[in-house]
């Protein structure tokens, strides 16, 4: 039996997707620098919630914490590219949001793990 798709993933999905074309819409200085970065890690947060979701229960935490690190840093380059002024403020804020909300759903995820004996 397929497992339910977690939320985190679609929202991780929505998040990568939106990004993708704000990132093409970067300045050539930063496109294939800051923009790919951002790009690279983002997916990398969609692999781990991916493998989370099919790892058996003793390794899906590992996961979790590899998406929720990664998460991060692709907050921290978003932030870069704000002050780097390569994305404007209202749709850096727009991300922004997502990715809370986001490290929030991988956080409700992580604690319900941590619930099941």
């Amino acid at each position: 039996m397929e497992p339910k798709t977690p939320q985190a993933i679609d929202a991780c999905h929505e998040l990568i997707t939106w990004l993708v074309v704000k990132l093409d819409q970067f300045p050539r200085a930063r496109r294939y620098t800051l923009g790919q970065r951002i790009e690279a890690t983002a997916l990398q947060v969609l692999e781990a919630l991916l493998l989370a979701t099919y790892a058996p229960r003793g390794e899906k935490m590992a996961h979790l914490k590899t998406a929720n690190i990664q998460l991060q840093i692709v907050r921290h380059l978003w932030r870069i590219a704000l002050e780097t002024q390569s994305v404007a403020p209202k749709p850096h804020r727009f991300a922004a949001e997502q990715m809370v909300a986001l490290g929030q759903q991988i956080g409700l995820w992580t604690r319900s793990q941590d619930s099941i004996p």
